[in-house]
């Protein structure tokens, strides 16, 4: 074994016999609830987790916010670790879903971006309910190949010129947010629910399709169906680098949804400290380097696993631009009575369409 791989490999079986209290190499199996395809279950990586601690990892899957903490609420017990959008982190640990991370061992905490290990919708009265993973933007991205040059507007969105070739993910709140971004509103507290009724309106000789998956949007865009559609940037990485489509996100000078996912431990869990080597591993820039450059992900909270990638790496160049990045609002929790109007919205919007 070179001395490098023997450093790397000794260094993480100590760092598992400080979380693990003393266990040399666990033999537990722990349950991740993730989205399907979302880096934790990358078979290479979960391989590389094995053969440094010696757990098994299996997961299990949602499809939206609310289904997650669905899963949490009937299930509970069952899983060791769980993905959570920061603006959903607060009401998990509220209603007791999720306890507070205790991250001494952690070794690569550490080289989180302070801004967001300590999010106040991470980090609560100084406990950690979720260790900031990656984050991201939801915009839209182009086919390059319909495009002699980019748009630096969301207002592409609306162009007529692209009417019946535009692709939009069917999410009420996504969808609001977008229209509000474009209306100059606060994402998190549109002041005018009806001119964006109004602006989605507008978006109905647009349309071409609604899509609700990653891998219906790949198909999509494969078969020359959109010339722009709503999209998240770890995405329109993956889709670039991995199936090699003509893909270009665009960051626009309006703004765009910023996003932070954090990495949470269920109330009750039944391998705390095999979920933590877990999560330590999911910050590691080892494993954020390959997922990036190899496959295609969001943005690290690890600065230093950003620092090392490809000075021409999508996620050291898509978010350059510091003025459009001043721009980005990020997500925050909801009121349930908003949420409950921003549906309520996004469904007469759709009859509207169907007319």
């Amino acid at each position: 074994m070179k001395l490098r791989v023997f450093l790397k490999f000794f260094s993480c079986q100590w760092l598992i016999v400080l979380i693990l209290g003393g266990s040399f190499i666990s033999a537990a199996e722990i349950r991740v609830l993730n989205w399907q395809g979302y880096g934790t279950d990358e078979s290479w990586a979960l391989e590389m987790f094995k053969e440094r601690t010696g757990i098994e990892v299996v997961h299990d899957y949602f499809n939206s916010e609310q289904e997650m903490l669905t899963k949490l609420r009937t299930n509970p017990g069952v899983y060791d670790v769980v993905l959570i959008n920061s603006a959903y982190t607060g009401q998990a640990a509220k209603e007791g879903l999720i306890e507070a991370i205790d991250t001494t061992g952690m070794v690569n905490v550490g080289d989180l971006s302070p801004s967001m290990r300590n999010d106040p919708k991470l980090v609560a009265d100084g406990k950690t309910y979720g260790v900031a993973w990656v984050w991201g933007v939801t915009s839209f991205a182009i086919d390059r190949s319909d495009f002699k040059n980019a748009p630096n507007s969301i207002e592409a969105l609306w162009d007529p010129s692209h009417a019946g070739r535009v692709g939009w993910r069917d999410d009420a709140v996504e969808a609001v947010q977008l229209a509000a971004i474009a209306l100059g509103q606060d994402i998190n507290n549109p002041s005018d629910l009806n001119a964006i009724r109004q602006k989605l309106r507008a978006l109905k000789p647009q349309i071409r399709t609604f899509w609700s998956s990653e891998d219906e949007w790949n198909q999509f865009i494969s078969a020359n169906e959109f010339d722009l559609a709503t999209y998240w940037s770890g995405s329109a990485s993956r889709s670039k680098n991995a199936f090699g489509l003509p893909v270009e996100f665009i960051l626009p000078k309006e703004g765009a949804i910023g996003w932070l996912d954090g990495l949470s431990i269920p109330m009750n869990v039944p391998n705390r400290n095999e979920a933590k080597a877990f999560i330590n591993f999911m910050i590691d820039p080892d494993f954020y380097v390959k997922w990036d450059t190899e496959v295609g992900a969001p943005t690290s909270a690890n600065a230093k696993a950003v620092s090392m990638l490809p000075p021409d790496a999508f996620n050291r160049t898509t978010f350059s631009d510091s003025k459009k990045v001043a721009n980005v609002q990020f997500m925050g929790p909801m009121e349930d009575g908003l949420r409950e109007k921003i549906v309520e919205l996004w469904q007469e919007t759709k009859t509207y369409f169907q007319n």
